[in-house]
């Protein structure tokens, strides 16, 4: 039989519009490109260079860490040096734990992200809590955030509350677990507050290395502001996506298939490379499927017929001989849009003659995969990396991939530090996170089992422990000539 394929026409209305710096997000204005230095935040000169690179590539907004108070205040030096260059591209803090972080980089920045789930007190292992105590945690957060709110009004700093699935409080998994509906909760109940202040300059995002669970987040998120009375314009990114083309099919299945829904009003595909590497990609899926801006005309795959029997029909789609990056980003998108209305699990991809056979079974696959229908490799989450990252996770990951890829039932996590790793690697079977400056520690599951190991002996560590639990497999296709 034969199916339609999904129209480019928003399902969704514009949100409305906030004021971060020179650059108006939301409603009808154009989609804004972001990404993140992964510089540290105390070198000057190479936050500065990274972040002009990255406004020489196209990007509108740059997101830099502020671990701590020293890192904060020298986002002043970043910005004065950014100015004296005529540089004017708006800076997000990144802020993780601290609310004394968060208030003193919004007197310098234009916008600082806060994470609901490490705002407050974590209160780990607790699982019970009374109505009163659940209403006695949320004056807490009020009393936390007001003088930030405060601090923002004044300065005409932005705010963007950023739930990660992996890191949402404790209380917030008690009452809801870690699901979808629990990181918008997370997310609402800070919206609340911020209107209870007066204070509406917001932006929200929800990020998950899951391509199915992120997308539901922002449905539901859409779903409740529109509910709520005021729609903020929503940041998209799937969080943790690794590198190289599977990163790539990730973000462009999570983000793409949300754009073309249309939600969304800034993206930043996370990409565990080099930061510039994410615009292009960025630019790509905004021209295609943002209803905002100079968006083109997204052409349809000429045709898409089903066919198999039972439970598993093919979905077979033919591309007019385009370029690879573009049918990457193209095929993703078209059939995430179509898996999620039809039982189609498998997907034929044909580019006349521009691709060859090999490469476009192996983007089926990873297409496949990154929508959690099936596994033909090992699964990677790894973190883009950021200042907080103390070794060389770029390298690190293409090392582990290396040895492990061919594990095809397990989940491996490689994350820079302690910030996002243990938490938002909650699914993985394994993970190598950094510790300090060359030093890494391996997991199993949630628990720290190797610690502080040599960053040159860690990769080994891993592969070690892998087969300690009995996990591991040798690599059938070792020496052979593919």
């Amino acid at each position: 039989m034969s199916v339609s394929q999904p129209s480019n026409n928003p399902s969704f209305p514009l949100s409305q519009v906030v004021q971060i710096g020179n650059l108006s997000v939301g409603g009808n204005h154009p989609l804004c490109l972001q990404s993140m230095t992964n510089t540290n935040t105390l070198d000057t000169a190479a936050t500065v260079a990274q972040c002009i690179r990255l406004y020489e590539a196209g990007c509108e907004i740059v997101r830099i860490t502020a671990p701590g108070i020293k890192e904060a205040e020298n986002l002043f030096n970043i910005k004065k040096e950014l100015n004296k260059r005529e540089i004017q591209i708006p800076i997000i803090a990144d802020i993780h734990f601290n609310p004394k972080t968060a208030e003193v980089a919004a007197q310098i920045v234009e916008k600082v992200r806060i994470n609901p789930g490490n705002y407050v007190d974590r209160n780990r292992g607790k699982v019970d809590y009374s109505e009163k105590e659940y209403q006695l945690e949320l004056e807490k957060i009020a009393q936390r955030l007001n003088p930030l709110l405060t601090i923002c009004k004044e300065n005409g700093t932005a705010i963007r509350i950023g739930t990660n699935y992996g890191s949402l409080s404790e209380r917030i998994l008690a009452k809801y677990g870690n699901t979808p509906r629990g990181m918008v909760e997370s997310a609402m109940e800070f919206v609340q507050i911020c209107k209870d202040f007066g204070f509406q300059n917001l932006v929200l995002s929800m990020k998950a290395s899951r391509v199915k669970i992120m997308i539901e987040a922002n449905k539901l998120l859409v779903e409740r502001l529109i509910e709520s009375g005021q729609y903020f314009p929503i940041h998209l990114g799937v969080t943790e996506a690794g590198n190289g083309d599977e990163a790539r099919i990730k973000s462009a299945a999570g983000i793409g298939s949300l754009l073309a829904a249309g939600i969304g009003d800034t993206i930043r595909v996370s990409l565990a490379e080099e930061p510039e590497a994410e615009i292009p990609v960025a630019k790509k899926l905004v021209n295609y499927y943002a209803r905002k801006g100079n968006a083109v005309h997204q052409k349809n795959p000429k045709t898409s017929d089903i066919t198999g029997k039972g439970d598993f029909p093919i979905l077979k789609m033919q591309y007019p001989g385009i370029p690879y990056d573009e049918l990457l980003i193209r095929s993703t998108v078209d059939f995430t849009l179509l898996h999620q209305k039809t039982n189609v699990k498998d997907i034929r991809i044909t580019n006349q003659g521009q691709t060859n056979d090999s490469q476009l079974e192996i983007l089926s696959q990873n297409i496949q995969q990154a929508l959690g229908i099936r596994n033909y490799k090992t699964e990677f989450i790894a973190c883009p990396s950021c200042g907080r990252t103390q070794f060389n996770l770029i390298s690190a990951l293409e090392k582990v991939k290396k040895q492990t890829s061919h594990l095809k039932t397990l989940t491996i996590a490689v994350m820079g530090c302690i910030v996002n790793g243990p938490g938002e690697m909650a699914d993985a079977d394994y993970g190598y996170v950094g510790a300090g400056p060359g030093k890494v520690t391996i997991y199993k599951g949630s628990l720290p089992v190797l610690k502080n190991i040599k960053e040159t002996e860690a990769v080994q560590a891993l592969i070690d422990l892998i087969k300690k639990e009995g996990d591991w497999v040798e690599d059938e296709s070792a020496g052979l000539d593919l």
